[in-house]
């Protein structure tokens, strides 16, 4: 994608802390409470999280984040494209980043956790296209309505 740069971020510079502030009150609005599963800013900071920014001129687009659950096995985390640039193939881009990022580190398994609703559509199609299938819950997640979980079994890089 022309421009875009993504790079290791950190999730405490201000303008990330406006988009993942957006990214945890567009969970809440959408899920009930029990089913909200993003990560805050302490919990992007982890040592199993590697946290992601995109950005074109300087202008941040989109975030990202991959959680390592095992040493075989990826979590896909914190996914969120500003309104201003949805459409624009930047969940795409990240998506696909943190893929690669998954078999550089040897994971054989990516998995994730995202909402069932209408708001979630997109992301949802997002997944499947790039060949996720739906998974029984992993990780602590738990069989609910609002949730559904996804994986994508990977070949080496």
């Amino acid at each position: 994608m022309s421009g875009l740069v993504i790079t290791e971020g950190d999730p405490r510079e201000p303008d990330i802390q406006v988009l993942l502030s957006n990214h945890l009150s567009f969970a809440a609005e959408h899920s009930p409470p029990e089913d909200v599963h993003a990560l805050d800013t302490e919990g992007l900071l982890s040592p199993a999280v590697t946290f992601f920014s995109a950005r074109r001129d300087g202008v941040l687009l989109g975030v990202g984040a991959i959680k390592e659950i095992e040493p075989s096995h990826g979590e896909i985390k914190s996914m969120h494209t500003s309104q201003s640039a949805r459409g624009q193939g930047i969940g795409r881009a990240m998506l696909e980043h943190l893929l690669a990022v998954a078999r550089e580190r040897g994971y054989g398994r990516v998995s994730l956790e995202t909402g069932t609703m209408e708001a979630f559509a997109p992301a949802r199609a997002l997944y499947l296209d790039n060949g996720f299938v739906e998974c029984a819950p992993f990780s602590g997640y738990w069989d609910s309505p609002y949730s559904v979980c996804m994986t994508l079994e990977l070949s080496p890089a």
